[in-house]
Formats: structure tokens, C-alpha cells, sequence
């Protein structure tokens, strides 16, 4: 009997303890919650003016300064070629050799008609001088002498053109025929490129149009390196073209010893304009509104709302055009929950200088 009543009693003790513990603990809740809010922390940046370089990435195509498909003007056999796949060749050079033993013949047969028609107007014309024959008969004479002259330099022509020569210096490529191949002036011999400058061709948005001129510098990469080539842009299109609403533009490089070859693909950066004095702010300080875009920024110890008008910007940060200054407190990371005037701690952080590409 006294065992249970020691039992009883530890038990009673027990939810004492228990009851006294908990009401303790809300007790010390209920002070902490007295408390008042805690200050949040946000990282922010000192604005200070940068150089600012506006470009826009453009793609384009590397194209040979001059490159034509070799062909022969005349039709017949290849009687020699002269050249070796994949060579230099130069200006004048010639190539191939057409098979032009009936070009001779006929030329032959001219000159001989020539000499004789060019004797008959002789004789005519010391005929009609002593009024031997009308000048109607020495017309005739005279005409068949201008024909047969004519006849000999056209087949002279002719001739000439057997002789398959390079227009200009270049590399030639492989070839598609062979010696003995019957060819035409459709039939394609060979492609002669001159790569010792490249051309690149490329297309601007019509609204950038105005801030590029001739003789604008810019750079490009191509896919298969990280090498950064520079052009000149050399000609304009006079016109916008209205399906894409793009102006053409095209720009010269020396490739004398840089190793590109036409028909790469060519990632073309423009420079538009040079800024010695821009704010540029991290992209995650904006934020969206319906009119626009805010920021905010640290002054006397809390978040202030600021409408800005923005310009060019890339993927980390943007140039703000209105409404902040040198020195300003630009709050960047932990903004989207800020309210205006709410009280702030700032840590500082820099902010590298950027270029724009767009």
C-alpha cells in the first residue's frame, strides 16, 4: 500500500515538472516574438562609369575574293593540261591546251582568201582610177577584201581561245576532266579561287543601319577557332531589303597568311558605339513593371524605388539610360521582396567591366 502511494506521488511530481517546463518554454516564445522584425540582408554595388563597347553578333559567310568555274569557250578535245590539282596558278597562265588543227586549216583558207581579195582591191582601185571600171565594181572589190579580213581575224579569235588561260591568280582546284575529254563551253574544267583575301557577307537590322558606315573595323570568329579575326567593311547595300527589313553589308580580309577557307560560317561582332561614362547595373537588380523596369537603390539606410529607362544589355548586365547617377548604392541580389522604403543592410560587391553584345 505505501508503494502505491510512493508511485502515485512520483507521478503527481512528474506532471508538475512537466506543466512548470512548458509553461516556461511559451513564456520565453512570447518574449522572443516580442521582438520586432529582423533587417533582411541584400548585396548591392557602387555605380561608377565604365567604358562601355556596344556591339551586336551577327552570323556570316566567308566568301574568295574572286572565284569563277574554269571553262573552255571553244568546243573540242583537250589536247594538254597544264596545271596540277590544288596549285597556285597565275594571271595568264595557260591552263589547258583544246585540239585546233581544223581552227588552223580555216585560218589557213582565210589568209590565202585575204591575200586574193586584198590583190583584186588593188587592182580595182588603180582601174577605177584610170576610169577603167565604174565605182560600183570597185565597192564590190573593196567589200569582198573587208570580209575576207574579217573572216581571218574571227577565225584568228577563234584560235586564240583554244588556249584555256587563267583570268587571275589563284589557287585552281581538282579537276573534272582529262586529257583527251571532248569539251564544251559548258563543260567544267576546274574552279580557280583567289583566297588571298576573303570577303564576308553579312546582314544588319535595318534600325542599326545608320551607326555603321565604310570602313567600320569588326571582328569575327569562325567554328572550327578561337582565333579573332579582323575586316573592313568595304560596301553597302543601297537599299534595305523589305522581306527580312536587314541591310547587306560586306567587308574585306587579308588571309595572305591566316588559312580560312570560303563558305565557313563566320560569328561577326559589329561595333555600334564606344561609351567612356555608362552605369551599367546587373541584370538581376531590374525588375518588370508594367510600364517599364525599377530598381533599387540604398539611401539613408533603406530600399528606394527607382523607374529607369534601360539601352543595350547582354546576359549579365545592362546599361541604365535615366534616373541613376555616379556613386549610387544599386541593391542587386535579394530585391524581389523589397518593398519601398524598407529598412536594409547592404553588402557590397564589385561589378566587372562588360561589353554589350547583342
Amino acid at each position: 500500500m505505501k508503494i502505491k502511494h510512493i508511485v502515485y506521488a512520483l507521478l503527481g511530481i512528474g506532471i508538475v515538472a512537466l506543466v512548470a517546463y512548458r509553461i516556461k518554454s511559451n513564456s520565453e516564445i512570447g518574449k522572443v516574438g516580442n521582438v520586432g522584425p529582423s533587417i533582411p540582408t541584400v548585396t548591392g554595388i557602387i555605380l561608377k562609369p565604365q567604358i562601355f563597347k556596344d556591339n551586336i553578333s551577327l552570323s556570316g559567310t566567308l566568301e574568295a575574293d574572286e572565284q569563277i568555274d574554269i571553262r573552255s569557250e571553244v568546243s573540242g578535245v583537250v589536247e594538254s593540261i597544264n596545271f596540277k590539282e590544288g596549285s597556285k596558278v597565275s594571271q595568264g597562265q595557260v591552263l589547258l591546251k583544246v585540239n585546233d588543227i581544223e581552227l588552223q586549216a580555216q585560218l589557213s583558207k582565210a589568209v590565202t582568201a585575204k591575200k586574193l581579195a586584198s590583190e583584186n582591191e588593188r587592182r580595182a582601185k588603180l582601174l577605177l582610177e584610170k576610169q577603167a571600171i565604174s565605182q560600183e565594181e570597185y565597192d564590190i572589190a573593196s567589200a569582198d577584201f573587208q570580209s575576207a579580213s574579217a573572216e581571218s581575224e574571227l577565225i584568228g579569235a577563234q584560235l586564240s581561245k583554244t588556249s584555256v588561260r587563267a583570268p587571275f591568280s589563284g589557287t585552281i582546284g581538282l579537276r573534272a576532266i582529262s586529257k583527251g575529254t571532248y569539251v564544251t563551253p559548258t563543260t567544267t574544267i576546274a574552279k580557280l579561287v583567289n583566297t588571298d583575301e576573303l570577303k564576308i557577307t553579312f546582314s544588319v537590322p535595318e534600325k542599326y543601319a545608320s551607326q555603321i558606315s565604310v570602313g567600320t573595323v569588326l571582328t569575327f570568329t569562325t567554328s572550327d577557332s578561337n582565333e579573332v579575326y579582323e575586316a573592313t567593311i568595304y560596301a553597302i547595300d543601297p537599299e534595305v531589303d523589305i522581306a527580312t527589313r536587314t541591310l547587306r553589308m560586306r567587308a574585306v580580309m587579308d588571309n595572305r597568311d591566316k588559312g580560312l577557307y570560303p563558305g565557313a560560317y563566320a560569328n561577326v561582332q559589329l561595333p555600334l558605339e564606344t561609351v567612356n561614362d555608362a552605369l551599367l547595373v546587373p541584370t538581376e537588380a531590374l525588375i518588370p513593371v508594367q510600364n517599364g523596369k525599377k530598381i533599387f537603390v540604398y539611401r539613408d539606410g533603406v530600399a528606394k524605388e527607382i523607374d529607369v529607362e534601360i539601352g543595350a544589355r547582354t546576359g549579365s548586365v545592362v546599361r541604365v539610360l535615366t534616373n541613376l547617377k555616379p556613386g549610387d548604392t544599386v541593391l542587386t541580389y535579394g530585391v524581389m521582396a523589397l518593398k519601398d522604403g524598407a529598412p536594409v543592410d547592404v553588402v557590397l560587391e564589385e561589378l566587372e567591366p562588360l561589353t554589350a553584345v547583342q
